[in-house]
């Protein structure tokens, strides 16, 4: 192909020919420029966008997180104090209920003329001090040899038993109740016997054998009004004991709540009238054929304060 000045079949004039070029230049400047600048502007633009749309909220979750992290937070401190409000009102509403049952006890023996009110009354006047534990013989009216055999035994006499009460912090007493006719003869000749000895402690409770449950409750309730000691022991008057051993086992329990310490058992609850240890409210066990719930032998058994404190509320 030639090159002509003019145009003419088969040829093209170099003025159209570097109109060609410049508009093809021009035109792939342009299309060049749009595939470059118009997606680098988009991308660009579109993390913008999401930069913005995304900020706000992500900034204003962020803030909720730290808002409710917070609000969760003081709520466990809430919760905390809460629960510690709880523990000390509890322990609030049992101090008073241990005194309101003391003063109940005060008010029952004072309105019964029972010896025992002028010891407790005495026993409020110069301040309860704290014992180790206070010792119940169970025991009745027609025991008064096995009471003797005890007095010359492991129980201390007058100054003795005193002293004892004093620097060990033991108070041992025979606890009974009164005949179905109050200031009957067998009332009279406990009197006498008290008077002579000074170890009775008497509580509100008829004797009886079918109602000795009912005296151990009553032992629990007037013990705890009127002495304030780590445990209360109930012991039958046919068993000698060891007070120092006994007093060496307890003090390791002390600092424990809810202690019921004896010999532990358990056996069939018999429903046949007429056999030994015949149980009258069988029914209240299950049907027949059930054994009764672990428990200690009602010979020697000890329980804490807090549980004596319940008794007594609850008896």
């Amino acid at each position: 192909m030639s090159w002509r000045r003019g145009g003419g079949d088969g040829g093209l004039s170099r003025r159209w020919a570097f109109l060609l070029c410049v508009g093809s230049f021009c035109l792939g400047l342009l299309f060049t420029n749009r595939m470059w600048t118009l997606p680098e502007a988009s991308e660009i633009a579109r993390p913008n966008a999401n930069v913005e749309e995304s900020n706000m909220p992500v900034a204003a979750e962020c803030g909720s997180k730290k808002i409710q992290e917070k609000h969760d937070y003081r709520d466990i401190l809430q919760v905390q104090d809460a629960h510690h409000d709880v523990q000390s009102l509890d322990k609030t509403i049992a101090s008073l209920e241990t005194e309101l049952s003391a003063a109940r006890s005060l008010q029952e023996s004072l309105l019964n003329g029972s010896p025992v009110a002028e010891e407790f009354k005495a026993s409020e006047s110069i301040g309860r001090r704290k014992y180790l534990m206070v010792i119940g013989i169970n025991t009745a009216f027609s025991s008064r040899k096995r009471r003797d055999s005890i007095r010359y035994t492991w129980m201390p006499q007058g100054e003795k038993r005193k002293n004892l009460e004093e620097e060990k912090g033991i108070i041992i007493r025979f606890v009974i109740g009164h005949s179905a006719i109050s200031g009957g003869i067998v009332d009279r000749a406990i009197e006498a016997e008290d008077r002579k000895h000074g170890d009775f402690m008497r509580i509100d409770h008829v004797e009886g054998y079918l109602a000795l449950s009912g005296k151990t409750k009553a032992y629990f309730a007037t013990a705890v009004s009127l002495w304030d000691a780590d445990f209360y022991v109930k012991v039958d008057d046919d068993v000698h004991v060891n007070i120092a051993t006994l007093g060496q086992i307890l003090s390791r329990l002390a600092l424990k709540p809810r202690v019921y310490i004896g010999c532990m058992k358990s056996g069939p609850v018999l429903s046949e009238k007429g056999v030994r240890y015949y149980e009258p409210e069988h029914w209240k066990f299950g049907e027949s054929g059930n054994k009764y719930f672990r428990h200690a032998t009602g010979q020697l058994y000890a329980i804490s304060k807090d549980l004596a404190t319940y008794i007594s509320i609850n008896k």
